[in-house]
């Protein structure tokens, strides 16, 4: 082992004054900030304070459970029996809002990306307000031999309706910081 000397004392300027025979008040030094800095923030800060990409989980989410009654719809359905078959309702909602939530989460990656998320969310709302008036005329005018899929068709309304709510929030969020950029 190894033995050193080292002075460990805290050493003062005030010890001097001690030694000399003079009692002085210890000095005693303030630390003052000259300047406020403001905290730097990153893009697109205030936004993502909101957690946009949880929103955009949820779209995919709902995205893929769209897809799945799709899939369901069109193995179990004959083409002509319904329009929310005819037209692949639950296909093209679900692809839609599985890319716009993909979107919203890449927005914490990729800051430039709010005006194309926003483009992707208002067209989900104007394609789910579309397939939600298709299956609302598919279910006024329903043949009592399609029994079982009123049920499923209910399920994907309310699906819709989901998509509907998600979409225009992150439309109204995106919105928002779009126009406080701009200022």
């Amino acid at each position: 082992m190894t033995c050193t000397s080292v002075d460990m004392d805290i050493h003062r300027a005030d010890e001097q004054s001690v030694r000399s025979g003079r009692r002085e008040p210890p000095s005693v030094q303030y630390y003052r900030a000259s300047e406020m800095v403001p905290d730097d923030k990153g893009l697109l800060h205030d936004l993502l304070q909101k957690q946009p990409a949880v929103l955009g989980s949820l779209q995919i989410s709902s995205g893929l459970l769209s897809v799945g009654v799709g899939i369901i719809f069109s193995l179990a359905q004959e083409m002509n029996e319904s329009l929310f078959t005819l037209f692949r309702v639950s296909h093209l909602t679900g692809v839609l809002f599985i890319i716009a939530g993909g979107l919203s989460n890449l927005l914490f990656k990729y800051p430039g990306l709010l005006p194309v998320s926003y483009v992707a969310n208002c067209g989900c709302i104007v394609v789910a307000a579309v397939a939600a008036c298709l299956i609302i005329v598919d279910l006024s005018d329903w043949n009592p031999a399609y029994e079982q899929y009123l049920r499923v068709e209910l399920l994907e309304l309310c699906v819709l309706g989901l998509e509907l709510i998600l979409s225009t929030i992150l439309c109204f969020w995106f919105s928002r910081e779009k126009s406080s950029k701009s200022l």
